[in-house]
C-alpha cells in the first residue's frame, strides 16, 4: 500500500510548503494507512466449504463473500515488484459473471507457494465439479434414450432397434497433459518498437509530464504566462525545439522495446488440465488461466507497421472474460505465420480463404476517406475567399488528408473479407488496425442484418454474428445483399430458411 502513497504524501509536503506541520500530516497518514492495512490483514479470512469458497471481511462490519466453485472459470497469479520482493503474490478469481473487469474474488498478498497451491485447488474443484454435472446430464439423457427403444434381439455388438453408441468425442476442458505450445525467443524484443501501443510511449510520457506540471503548477509557480514565455521561447530557438523532436523520435524504438520486454518477457502459452495458461511479465510476473471450454475463438490484430513487417497479435474470444485486452492475450506481437500456428494448434484454425467484397464496397470505403476533408477543403476555401485568407491553413490540409484517404480507402477495401469453413466462421475489416475474428460456429447466438439507405442502393449490407463471448458482435462490413443472407443461412442454415425466399418461391 506504501507505493500508492506517494503523491498524496508530496501533494501534503507541496502544501503545506515542507514545514513541521505537513510532515506531521505525512507521518500520520503513513502510520494510519499502515494500521489500516494491519487490520483489514487480521480480520480477512478464506476458506473452502464443500462446494464454495467463501471470503470473510469483518474490519467494521462483517461481509462473506461466496463464490460457488462450479462458476470459477480462471485464476490468475501476479507477482508485482514489491510483492516479488517479499516473496507474496495476488491471486484473482474470475467467474465469468459479466464481461467487465471487475473479479469475484481477490487474495493479496499471500505467499507465491499458497496461490499456486490455491490456484490449483481451485482450479481443480472446478473441473471435478463440471465433471460430476456432466456425467449426470449423460446419465440421464441415455436413460430418456433407453426409455424410447423398443427392446429387441441382435448381436453382441449392439442388438437392432437400439441407440447407436455415442462417439467419444474430446471436449475442450477436459484433464489433458501439460502442453507448452510456444514460448516467445527473448531476441524478439526488437518486434516491440513496431507496435503502435509501445512506440508512441516517449510522447505519452511527455505528454503526461505536462498534464502533471499543470496539476502541480501552482505549487511550482507555473501560470498561464509562464507556459506562454516557455512556448515563445523555444519559437525563438527552433534549433532546441526540433532536437526534442529529433530525441523523442530517437527515443520510441528504445523505449518500445523496453515496454516490450516489461510486459511480454519470456511469453509462454501453455495447456495445463484444461486451460490455456499465459505466463508473461518481467517486472510484474502474471499467470492467467483461461478455461478452454469457454473459448469462442480469437482475434488475430495488426497495425499498419505489424502488416508491412508480416507481424500480428492475437487474442483470445472468451464467454465471460472481463479485461480481455490484457487476460485474453495469445500471442504478443510475433511473425504472423507462427502466430497462426500457435492458436490455430491451441485453439482451432480456419480452413479457408476470405471471400472478396463487391467492387461497390470499394467505391464505399474510398467515399468514407476522401469526401468528408474535401467538404471541410470547400468550405474552409469559400471562407478564406468571402472572409480571411487565414482559411487557407485549413484548406491545404484538408486537401492533402483527402488525397491520403485514396490509398487508405483501397487499403480499407481490400481488408474486407468474410468466409465460413463448415466449423468456423470468420470476418475482417480495418486498415490502421487491421483486425480479424475466427469464431466456433457453436458460439453464434442470431444474427443482425442491417443496411443504411446508402447500403440499399448500393446493394450491400452489413451482416454481424452475434456471438455471446468477446466483443458481443462481429461484423462482415458491406457484403452483397444475397451473398450476406447465404453467409447466415451458411452458417445457421435451419435459423434463416422460415425467413429466405428462393427464386421459385417468388414466382407466379
Amino acid at each position: 500500500m506504501l507505493p500508492s502513497l506517494f503523491l498524496p504524501l508530496a501533494g501534503v509536503l507541496f502544501i503545506g510548503g515542507f514545514s513541521p506541520g505537513s510532515f506531521g500530516w505525512a507521518a500520520f497518514g503513513v502510520v494510519g494507512s499502515v494500521v489500516f492495512a494491519a487490520v483489514r490483514w487480521a480480520t480477512f479470512t478464506y476458506r473452502i466449504a464443500g462446494d464454495r469458497l467463501e471470503l470473510t471481511r469483518a474490519l467494521i462490519s462483517r461481509s462473506v463473500r461466496t463464490i460457488p466453485l462450479e462458476r470459477i472459470r480462471g485464476v490468475d497469479v501476479s507477482n508485482p515488484p514489491l510483492h516479488r520482493l517479499l516473496g507474496i503474490a495476488v491471486l484473482r478469481i474470475d467467474t465469468g459473471a459479466s464481461g467487465d473487469e471487475k473479479q469475484e474474488g481477490e487474495l493479496d498478498g499471500v505467499t507465491v507457494e499458497e496461490a499456486e497451491r490455491l490456484k490449483a485447488v481451485l482450479l481443480w474443484h472446478a473441473r471435478a465439479r463440471m465433471a460430476r454435472r456432466a456425467q449426470a446430464q449423460e446419465t440421464a439423457r441415455a436413460a430418456a434414450g433407453s426409455d424410447l427403444m423398443a427392446p429387441a434381439a441382435g448381436p453382441s455388438t449392439g442388438p437392432p432397434g437400439t441407440a447407436a453408441p455415442r462417439e467419444t468425442r474430446h471436449e475442450v476442458g477436459e484433464t489433458t497433459p501439460e502442453r507448452v505450445f510456444f514460448v516467445v525467443p527473448r531476441k524478439w524484443l526488437a518486434y516491440g518498437p513496431l507496435s503502435g501501443a509501445y512506440l508512441l510511449t516517449p510522447f505519452a510520457l511527455v505528454a503526461g509530464a505536462v498534464g502533471l506540471a499543470f496539476q502541480w503548477g501552482s505549487e511550482f509557480r507555473i501560470d498561464g504566462r509562464t507556459v506562454m514565455g516557455a512556448g515563445e521561447w523555444l519559437w525563438r530557438h527552433p534549433a532546441l525545439l526540433i532536437g526534442a523532436l529529433v530525441l523523442l523520435v530517437l527515443a520510441m524504438p528504445v523505449v518500445g522495446t523496453v515496454m516490450y520486454a516489461v510486459f511480454n518477457w519470456d511469453f509462454t502459452l501453455r495447456a495445463r488440465e484444461g486451460y490455456l495458461v499465459a505466463e508473461r511479465g518481467l517486472l510484474t510476473r502474471r499467470s492467467v488461466s483461461l478455461e478452454r471450454r469457454r473459448v469462442r475463438g480469437f482475434e488475430l490484430v495488426e497495425g499498419p507497421a505489424e502488416r508491412w513487417t508480416g507481424l500480428a497479435r492475437a487474442w483470445a474470444i472468451v464467454t465471460g472474460l472481463g479485461d480481455s485486452e490484457t487476460r485474453g492475450q495469445l500471442m504478443p506481437v510475433a511473425p504472423r505465420s507462427i502466430v497462426l500456428d500457435v492458436v490455430g494448434e491451441a485453439i482451432g484454425p480456419i480452413a479457408t480463404g476470405l471471400r472478396a467484397h463487391p467492387v461497390a464496397a470499394r467505391r464505399r470505403r474510398l467515399f468514407r476517406a476522401i469526401f468528408p476533408w474535401l467538404v471541410v477543403a470547400a468550405c474552409a476555401v469559400v471562407l478564406a475567399a468571402a472572409w480571411s485568407p487565414i482559411w487557407w491553413g485549413l484548406a491545404v490540409p484538408a486537401l492533402v488528408l483527402a488525397l491520403l484517404g485514396v490509398p487508405l480507402g483501397l487499403d480499407r477495401y481490400r481488408s474486407l473479407g468474410h468466409t465460413y469453413d463448415g466449423a468456423r466462421l470468420s470476418v475482417r475489416s480495418g486498415s490502421l488496425r487491421r483486425s480479424q475474428a475466427v469464431v466456433e460456429e457453436r458460439a453464434v447466438v442470431g444474427w443482425t442484418l442491417r443496411q443504411t439507405w446508402f447500403q440499399r442502393r448500393a446493394g450491400l449490407l452489413t451482416v454481424v454474428a452475434g456471438v455471446g463471448a468477446g466483443t458481443g458482435g462481429y461484423e462482415a462490413i458491406d457484403v452483397g445483399e444475397a451473398a450476406g443472407v447465404a453467409f447466415a443461412a451458411e452458417v445457421t442454415p435451419g435459423w434463416l430458411a422460415p425467413f429466405v425466399a428462393t427464386e421459385a418461391a417468388e414466382r407466379p
